[in-house]
């Protein structure tokens, strides 16, 4: 059974299953040649080939893991979770999954993915001999993006919003709109009407579960799901934040009673390496008899496609303040030499200590790496996809000020603040990939060293890293302009289109 189950973390984590890799082909070919969104999805599709190829993680943040399990009566379920927890352990330390459990009031990372309330499983008993058990990891940066309505309220350029299915309509609308790039766009919503606060989150999420080219059996929930399909990819936000013509991949929507006084519409936001898989085990022998999701195989080529590295710029550290001045929104650069990750928890700290190294005319890169030690000491990266920036929105100005940085590079885009702190001092907002792990891990060369790693586990230490043609994208330029600015702008000009009752 632990064999089992590691095989399902590991097959969940580094192959994308076939509905979602059909989902992102689709999206591919309405998107324009040679635009940002058509470089993005390129860069994605080798991402996902590479992870694949490589069984390695697809992105780096491999999120809580979470089980969903049927099995017969009888069925001995505390012998299964202890399975479960030891099948985690092992693909941890194998660096299949990164490890992502953290103590809340200590900040302490147990590095071994487990600990109060990790991972998280939920039993269901049914009157069948085997066990089903299907698994999501769902990252943080998507995560962060699921979002809960109360209705009646006014909801932000549509206006008031009913308890009925026109107010359905317009939360999700929004839902789709405030995610932008940082869940790692274009998406998967999941959906949960009713319930209370809690349970329409599972209903939600459970959502996320379904096959993308099922049918809702509920006639109004079919006819909702391809209303929110077609116009949520007419706000035009596309992959990664960039803009384009899809922004949304797949949306599942689930109906549960609710009492009286509350009415809630829940949704649960999935970035685009939508990992979800499971498997039909023996309850005796624990061995896989077959695999959920995986009925029509799907297989994707590399593409020949990707960064013009020909004309991209190239950055090396210590950057002069004349050369970043010089960057514009669009400008494609390469990365050379070194760069140092820095999450929250080293933003953090730097506000009021110093850096263990000389950050002046540096980079930082705002990644959480998936990290094996071989025999001899050394590290090496296994995965290292860029995070969602926007939590570093408190601190990110005052660092760049500070410590004189060039450029920081992450996911999603950064807020007026920060805008400010680089046309200040500077510096430049440079945006990768987001969940191209395996994509930007082939750039880095060494890993020079880490500091903070006792204190902060893995994910939060700070990495010094040697990378040679690391490309990225200027979305924050030294001159005050944002292109996540722009897209959200345009966006809500489309979103306020969209105000008009449909349903009656």
């Amino acid at each position: 059974m632990q064999e089992s189950l590691y095989q399902l973390i590991t097959e969940t984590s580094t192959n994308l299953p076939p509905d979602v890799r059909r989902a992102i082909k689709r999206a591919e070919m309405q998107e324009e040649l040679g635009s940002r969104a058509a470089l993005a999805l390129e860069t994605i599709v080798d991402n996902i080939v590479s992870a694949e190829e490589d069984v390695q993680p697809i992105c780096q943040d491999t999120g809580m893991p979470t089980f969903i399990v049927k099995c017969p009566v009888g069925f001995n379920q505390i012998e299964l979770e202890k399975d479960i927890r030891a099948a985690i352990v092992r693909a941890t330390k194998e660096g299949k999954l990164r490890p992502n459990s953290v103590d809340p009031l200590a900040g302490k990372n147990s590095g071994d993915n487990l600990g109060p309330g990790t991972p998280v499983v939920h039993f269901h008993q049914w009157e069948q001999d085997d066990v089903e058990i299907r698994l999501i990891l769902k990252g943080g940066g998507c995560e962060n993006k699921n979002i809960q309505y109360a209705l009646p309220m006014d909801v932000p350029g549509l206006g008031r919003a009913g308890r009925d299915l026109e107010g359905i309509r317009k939360c999700i609308l929004h839902a789709v709109y405030q995610a932008q790039g940082y869940g790692c766009s274009a998406g998967f919503i999941g959906v949960g009407i009713g319930g209370d606060r809690t349970t329409g989150y599972e209903l939600a999420k459970e959502q996320l579960f379904r096959n993308l080219e099922d049918t809702n059996p509920n006639e109004t929930l079919a006819e909702l799901e391809s209303y929110i399909m077609d116009k949520a990819n007419h706000l035009e936000i596309g992959t990664m934040g960039f803009g384009g013509k899809v922004t949304l991949l797949g949306c599942k929507i689930g109906v549960m009673n609710r009492i009286p006084a509350s009415f809630y519409v829940s949704v649960a936001y999935n970035c685009w390496a939508f990992r979800r898989l499971g498997v039909v085990v023996d309850p005796v022998s624990g061995e896989i008899k077959n695999w959920l999701y995986r009925e029509k195989p799907e297989e994707m080529q590399r593409p020949t496609g990707g960064f013009d590295v020909d004309k991209a710029i190239v950055l090396q550290a210590p950057i002069s303040e004349e050369t970043i001045r010089s960057l514009k929104v669009g400008d494609v650069v390469l990365i050379k030499g070194e760069m140092h990750t820095g999450r929250d928890e080293i933003h953090k700290y730097l506000m009021h200590n110093d850096a263990p190294i000389d950050l002046n005319g540096g980079i930082i890169y705002h990644c959480g790496p998936v990290m094996l030690q071989d025999d001899s000491g050394e590290w090496h990266v296994k995965a290292a996809g860029p995070t969602t920036s926007s939590r570093e929105e408190p601190y990110q100005a005052d660092i760049i000020e500070k410590f004189g940085l060039r450029a920081i590079i992450g996911k999603g885009g950064m807020g007026q603040k920060t805008l400010d702190g680089l046309q200040k001092s500077g510096a430049v907002y440079l945006n990768a990939i987001g969940g191209a792990a395996q994509y930007y891990a082939r750039s880095v060369k060494k890993v020079t060293g880490v500091d903070f790693l006792d204190k902060f586990g893995v994910p939060e230490a700070m990495w010094h890293l040697e990378v040679e043609g690391f490309p990225a994208i200027v979305t924050m330029d030294a001159n005050g302009n944002s292109l996540h600015k722009e897209v959200a702008d345009a966006s809500m000009v489309k979103l306020e289109d969209l105000k008009e009752p449909v349903f009656s």
